[in-house]
């Protein structure tokens, strides 16, 4: 039987920063407060510091300032995991225990990062334990629950995500692990998920492409999620769940048909945007007050804006009540009243 956690609708967390980049704290108190008095909460919890919230290119002081808090407005009244990254695996491991050391309830483990050998040609088939070492080392530093975030090299049949045979033989190293990010191609997610129903089926599928999510539930193979689009979507997401979760199909359906799917497929059709569309669709709805992501993260372009502004209306979500001056401010000419 999966954990509580894995049953859990994880948010990967935006990191709310100022025009300046640096970080709002009033931001990430005011982003994680949507969350907390929204009926999400009795079903959610919180993941700061993903890949979502920049967590690449945060300095160590920002992320534990990020953690805290986080960890301050929740106030124990929702499960907070961190992601933790850092570029070697010594520094990994002390970030991971100044994570514990905050308080979080689990960790969220990222890949390595940096030299071509560990990431782009990687093959993590004959060598998982690029990985398996490193998240053996944060283990045994912490022993908490842990979520996976499981991007590998893009192959055909498994779109950006680990092979199935890399993700059995992980979970089977490491009990902690709990929840098993979906982070697939749709064929990818459907081999994945037979994969540990079959061999590990305590670990949770935590639905991460919110496009699939009509399928993934419908096929019964989403536990949880581990997703930045409840960062913008979180009222027809949560209704369209639940309505699946009742065996209302009809209700379900005219949700997922009514501007959900159109935006979440917009969202997610190229992965190289994808994070800035996180972003962008929140600023739009006014969850954050920068647009823009960290460089060398590009801004979102005037067309993104124009289109994502108009899926989010059509999905009948509201957008920030200062929107043409804010439109203004940052360099975009658009007749907001008029999308």
């Amino acid at each position: 039987m999966a954990h509580d956690y894995a049953k859990r609708f994880f948010v990967a967390m935006l990191l709310p920063t100022k025009v300046d980049f640096s970080l709002d704290e009033d931001g990430i108190r005011r982003f994680t407060r949507y969350f907390l008095n929204s009926p999400f909460a009795s079903r959610g919890g919180l993941i700061v510091n993903p890949e979502a919230g920049e967590v690449f290119y945060m300095s160590g002081e920002e992320k534990q300032r990020a953690i805290e808090i986080v960890l301050e407005e929740v106030d124990r009244k929702l499960p907070v995991f961190a992601g933790v990254y850092a570029p070697t695996t010594s520094e990994l491991v002390e970030t991971t225990r100044d994570a514990k050391d905050l308080g979080v309830d689990g960790i969220f483990v990222i890949p390595p990062g940096g030299a071509m050998d560990i990431t782009y040609n990687w093959d993590p088939l004959r060598y998982p334990d690029v990985w398996l070492d490193q998240i053996k080392a944060q283990d045994r530093s912490v022993n908490l629950p842990i979520l996976t975030h499981p991007i590998g090299p893009p192959s055909p049949k498994y779109g950006i995500g680990l092979p199935a045979e890399t993700a059995v033989h992980i979970c089977n190293a490491i009990p902690n692990i709990i929840g098993w990010k979906m982070t697939y191609s749709y064929d990818g997610y459907r081999r994945i998920a037979r994969a540990l129903r079959d061999s590990r089926p305590e670990v949770g599928l935590m639905g991460a492409a919110a496009h699939f999510f009509h399928e993934n539930l419908a096929s019964s193979q989403m536990d949880g999620t581990v997703c930045g689009a409840w960062c913008y979507a979180l009222e027809p997401m949560l209704a369209h769940i639940e309505a699946w979760e009742s065996g209302d199909l009809q209700k379900a359906n005219a949700i997922w048909e009514g501007g959900l799917r159109q935006l979440q497929e917009w969202v997610y059709d190229e992965w190289g945007r994808l994070h800035i569309r996180y972003r962008l669709a929140s600023w739009l709805r006014g969850l954050v007050d920068n647009p823009s992501m960290r460089p060398p993260l590009p801004s979102p372009t005037l067309l993104e804006v124009t289109t994502c502004l108009e899926l989010l209306r059509r999905a009948g979500l509201n957008v920030r009540d200062d929107l043409d001056m804010q439109l203004v401010r940052f360099g975009w000419t658009v007749a907001a009243s008029g999308q």
